[in-house]
């Protein structure tokens, strides 16, 4: 039976969240008794560390757990790799870092063939913002709007939107002042 296409848009998560609910969410909504969940690390630079602890979170929960490092890449055939997954999960970072090495590597349009596929597609901050056509995004320094997601949902997202960090508290005066100027180009618009 073909799946669905979805995406998750998660504001926490294994990385930075103790409370598991997130997780557990994607987990259930693959549908599968041992998901094939594999991590893209990109907008980190594929950190070790964040790699590490992604094992650890899934592997503990009897998934089957893989990660696709592009900066020390070893996969060769990044279609079959990622097509075979039930789950892509994202991690934070770097939005328009990531963005440029998966265009490199040909990974956009693989993701949109797994959308389109039926893997479910989720991930946090940079992880969430990439699968619109705009995000608000820090990845220049102060937030400004970043046009070229990938384009599988419509309008823009902004992350980190009622932010712990104080260095992000103008981000949601400044995200609703954009959007109100339509400097996103975008008709729609979602914070997290």
């Amino acid at each position: 039976m073909a799946r669905t296409p979805a995406i998750a848009l998660l504001g926490g998560g294994f990385s930075d969240d103790p409370d598991t609910l997130l997780d557990d969410f994607v987990l259930d909504a693959a549908g599968r008794d041992r998901p094939k969940v594999c991590f893209l690390p990109t907008a980190s630079g594929d950190a070790p560390g964040y790699i590490e602890a992604f094992h650890k979170a899934f592997g503990a929960r009897g998934c089957e757990t893989g990660h696709l490092e592009l900066f020390r890449r070893t996969v060769t055939d990044l279609r079959a790799f990622v097509l075979a997954q039930d789950i892509v999960y994202v991690g934070g970072g770097n939005t328009a870092n990531m963005l440029a090495v998966w265009r490199v590597h040909g990974l956009d349009a693989i993701l949109r063939e797994a959308y389109a596929s039926g893997v479910l597609l989720c991930g946090i901050s940079a992880g969430a913002c990439c699968w619109f056509e705009t995000a608000f995004s820090d990845s220049f320094g102060p937030p400004v709007p970043l046009s070229d997601g990938l384009g599988l949902l419509p309008g823009s997202l902004c992350p980190h939107y009622l932010p712990s960090w104080p260095a992000r508290s103008a981000r949601p005066s400044a995200y609703r002042s954009k959007r109100s100027e339509g400097v996103d180009g975008s008709p729609t618009g979602r914070a997290t």
